[in-house]
This record gives C-alpha cells, sequence and structure tokens, in this order.
C-alpha cells in the first residue's frame, strides 16, 4: 500500500510545473492521502490527482514514494486502478 508521486515535469496552470499523485492500493488511501496533503478534490482526475510543484517535497515527507512517471504509470496499472480518457465517436 504505497501513495506514488512523479516528478514535477508536466507544465500547467499559473506557470508551475506539476506531478501526478497515485495509489498502487485503492483509491481510497489515494483520496485519505489527498485530504492529508490538503489538495482539493477537483484536482482529481479518473485515477490521480494532479499537484502543483510546491506540494512534492510536503507528500514525500508525509509518506509519498517519489518515483518516475514511467513506473508510476507501471504500478497505477499493475493496481489495477488506471482509468483511461474515454473518446467519443464521432
Amino acid at each position: 500500500m504505497t501513495v506514488l508521486i512523479d516528478p514535477p515535469n508536466w507544465p500547467g496552470p499559473r506557470g508551475l510545473m506539476w506531478s501526478h499523485l497515485v495509489s498502487d492500493h485503492t483509491l481510497d488511501e489515494l483520496h485519505d492521502f489527498a485530504v492529508l496533503l490538503g489538495v482539493p478534490e477537483r484536482a482529481f482526475d479518473r485515477d490521480h490527482y494532479d499537484v502543483p510543484e510546491t506540494v512534492h517535497a510536503r507528500a514525500v515527507s508525509l509518506g509519498a514514494e517519489a518515483v518516475s512517471s514511467r513506473e508510476l504509470l507501471r504500478r497505477l496499472v499493475a493496481a489495477g486502478l488506471r482509468r483511461r480518457k474515454r473518446h467519443l465517436p464521432r
């Protein structure tokens, strides 16, 4: 049971770089950690939270495991928690 965070490599709002925060166990674990971290519910997107670079160090200090983006995705898929975007037919 682990919450994972990748490096803040994704450009986003407010000129910040962003990370993904996921669980390799359950979405409940992820949501509980997000509350502890002070991340708003609106930051949740299907299977992860988008968090700004300003939160990365605090997430790690609270117990999130810092991993590469590739490792984060591999473990999310292995846990069966990956939720891909659904593309609507035209």
